[in-house]
């Protein structure tokens, strides 16, 4: 087994190698004064089993590219099996034509991704699940459920708790960790009653009195949560906390969370976290390198990557 580790998030794939106590192999990702891309392996790769750790986050086409060119390398260098590792998979919330005249990017991404030479193909907490179907290889969407209920346990009194879904989409996933740790479940119902008009949020569930806790895959900007928690404390919540998978934190989100009313944000390192989120006051990352880690050496082995979910 090898490791390429990309340079989207170099200390996740450090972490990942130190838990299956592996080196990653040496190879050279540099730029000409164009911009261009150039990649070498500077080890040999021949019949071997390897894993391209790289998120397709900010700056996503740089790194999306930077991912296919890794790859194309390997192909061309005879490795036997080559399995994408996407802790963060850009381009997923581009999953459907939202109207007339307008890209399927997810898709398009996958087949960028298949026709490059990937095998297979690791990834977490893909925004929509039939994601995985825009692939035409085996695809393992892991979750990040057990870190965040592990930490959620680790931290709350399980009684007083409340898990949140911040949208009626994101129901699922709340639901799951609402059952691990088996709490009761409430959904922030947001509409806009007029065009022109500030949306009303609607509290479906029973938050008075508890810590609540709302769960989602991506948080971007940050409005939404914001809202969410105002909407919640207004219903008569002690708390409100925030279990993101992925810290995509864009343009002034930050700034605008460490503002709010959130008691705390927590995320994972699936994206790597820029020294504003290390700064900020109320936001924690907490790391999925321990996750992916044996997702990859269960991969190598043959064995069942489901399992890691029972």
């Amino acid at each position: 087994m090898k490791l390429v580790a990309g340079n989207s998030n170099r200390a996740l794939s450090e972490a990942i190698a130190d838990y299956l106590d592996a080196q990653p192999t040496r190879c050279s990702v540099r730029r000409f004064a164009d911009q261009e891309i150039f990649v070498e392996i500077q080890e040999n790769v021949r019949g071997e089993d390897v894993f391209v750790i790289q998120s397709t986050s900010y700056p996503a086409n740089d790194n999306l590219m930077e991912l296919l060119i890794l790859v194309d390398a390997l192909r061309r260098s005879s490795a036997r099996r080559i399995t994408a590792v996407l802790p963060y998979f850009g381009y997923a919330r581009q999953d459907r034509r939202a109207a007339g005249r307008t890209p399927i990017s997810a898709k398009l991404v996958a087949n960028l991704i298949t026709h490059a030479g990937v095998d297979r193909v690791l990834t977490l907490d893909l925004h929509a699940g039939q994601i995985q179907g825009f692939f035409d290889i085996p695809t393992d969407n892991l979750y990040a459920a057990p870190v965040l209920t592990r930490d959620i346990k680790e931290r709350y009194k399980l009684d007083n708790t409340v898990i949140v879904s911040p949208d009626v989409g994101g129901v699922v996933r709340a639901r799951a960790i609402a059952k691990r740790i088996d709490s009761p479940l409430a959904i922030v119902d947001k509409r806009r009653e007029r065009p022109g008009e500030s949306e009303v949020m609607n509290i479906i569930g029973d938050v008075e009195g508890r810590d609540c806790i709302l769960v989602d895959d991506i948080v971007d900007s940050g409005g939404t949560l914001c809202n969410a928690a105002e909407a919640l404390l207004a219903d008569g919540a002690t708390s409100v906390t925030a279990y993101i998978t992925h810290g995509v934190l864009s343009g002034g989100a930050v700034a605008r969370i460490a503002a709010s009313k959130l008691k705390e944000l927590v995320i994972t390192d699936s994206i790597e976290p820029t020294s504003a989120i290390a700064g900020a006051r109320n936001i924690r990352v907490i790391s999925v390198a321990t996750l992916i880690a044996e997702a990859i050496a269960r991969t190598a082995n043959e064995q069942s990557v489901s399992s890691l979910f029972d």
